[in-house]
């Protein structure tokens, strides 16, 4: 994360600077290191006796901005960090939340089908059985299938967040089925 600061109105003092560098650094561990492209710029001021700081960051998927003021330029850097961290840790629940997508079940029935003594066809479930489908890609979902020893898969789409199906066609050839298309 670049962090770029200026200072308006007055002449900071070199313990102040690396307060601000160190403070500001930390904010770092909620931006994903992986690919790293945000930049933060601060503007700390001084008019009469309040002294101002104003913060924004820009990222890849990050876009916030505070503002805060106090009559110490310590404190109102460490109320405007506050404000900061609450937004970037909110903001990285609701990412997990997304990731985690709604963990739906999906129930399967084993049945039989058979004649009773009027000739009427009748459903009769032997076991069921509930799972929660783990997130994959489609590629992925063929690899296990063929792995196994069944018929079909029920898995979450990776790409999509839905529930899919893969299906064994004949030795060597897969079906989806993808209900939201």
């Amino acid at each position: 994360m670049n962090i770029a600061i200026t200072f308006k109105g007055f002449e900071p003092s070199e313990h102040l600077k690396k307060y601000a560098y160190r403070r500001f650094g930390k904010l770092s561990k909620y931006v994903d290191s992986k690919e790293d492209n945000s930049e933060m710029q601060v503007n700390l001021g001084v008019e009469k006796f309040r002294h101002l700081a104003e913060v924004s960051l820009a990222g890849d998927n990050i876009n916030l901005t505070a503002t805060e003021a106090s009559e110490d330029m310590y404190a109102t850097i460490d109320m405007v960090l506050d404000k900061l961290e609450s937004q970037l840790r909110k903001l990285k629940d609701r990412d997990k939340d997304r990731r985690k997508g709604d963990r739906s079940r999906v129930n399967i029935e084993t049945f039989t089908i058979s004649e009773n003594e009027s000739g009427m066809r009748e459903r009769t479930i032997m076991a069921t059985d509930s799972i929660e489908p783990k997130p994959m890609y489609v590629d992925e979902a063929a690899m296990q299938l063929d792995t196994l020893d069944y018929n079909f898969l029920v898995f979450r789409n990776a790409d999509t967040e839905r529930i899919n199906v893969i299906y064994r066609m004949n030795k060597h050839d897969f079906g989806l089925i993808d209900p939201g298309q």
